[in-house]
């Protein structure tokens, strides 16, 4: 609850007063709550997240079409949003942030599974290589589905999978990663395997890896 009329300030929670003009107000489909919509909120954190990898991530996340791959694929819900509605939200008035905010609407892609797939494909962009395929279903000669990998050059049969933590952990998880990327290699595939040290202490790695593979598989 806001006092006359200001932002609440209150402990855990972090108050933003702005102009009507400048967010689109829907009510939450599952608790009721009258809440900012995807795309204003995207744009009101122009002026709040720190590095500019993270506005692109925040953008993916809403327009990913999260899905179960395979050779019939699900979808398992509609995106949150769109670019159109991410463009629209940021040519709504005078933002904080504006011009990280531009910058990030055009490195937006839908199909990004999370924050460091995202970061992963900026850092190789970033590195002046190509910029990759995101979420690509991958299938054997006979066409039968092998996986589906993060990150792909599919031409030159390379793949980029980022492993977050619940890959070590859990066991099944595991079990499925040897066996589609034993898979993979069999196919002439070479898999690029990349963790949470090597986006945020040795992100130079992570090109230069990329870089030799696409020199090999040429």
């Amino acid at each position: 609850m806001s006092v006359r009329g200001r932002a609440p300030r209150l402990a855990g929670i972090h108050g933003h007063q702005i102009a009507d003009s400048l967010a689109r107000v829907v009510t939450h489909p599952e608790h009721g709550l009258r809440v900012a919509d995807p795309a204003t909120t995207w744009a009101m954190l122009g002026g709040m997240l720190r590095h500019p990898y993270d506005l692109v991530a925040a953008g993916d996340a809403i327009v990913r079409t999260p899905r179960i791959p395979g050779p019939t694929p699900r979808i398992e819900r509609d995106a949150w949003g769109t670019v159109a509605e991410l463009d629209v939200a940021l040519r709504a008035g005078r933002r904080r942030g504006a011009a990280a905010l531009r910058d990030a609407l055009r490195r937006i892609r839908a199909g990004s599974a999370s924050r460091m797939e995202t970061w992963v494909r900026l850092i190789i962009v970033d590195a002046g290589l190509p910029e990759p395929v995101i979420d690509h279903d991958v299938f054997d000669g006979r066409g039968r589905f092998v996986g589906c990998v993060d990150l792909a050059y599919p031409h030159l049969r390379i793949a980029i999978e980022y492993e977050g933590d619940q890959h070590r952990t859990d066991p099944r998880q595991w079990q499925r990663d040897i066996e589609k990327h034993e898979a993979l290699a069999d196919l002439g595939w070479r898999v690029i395997r990349v963790s949470r040290d090597h986006v945020f202490s040795d992100p130079e790695s992570i090109s230069r890896r990329v870089r030799a593979a696409i020199a090999a598989q040429r």
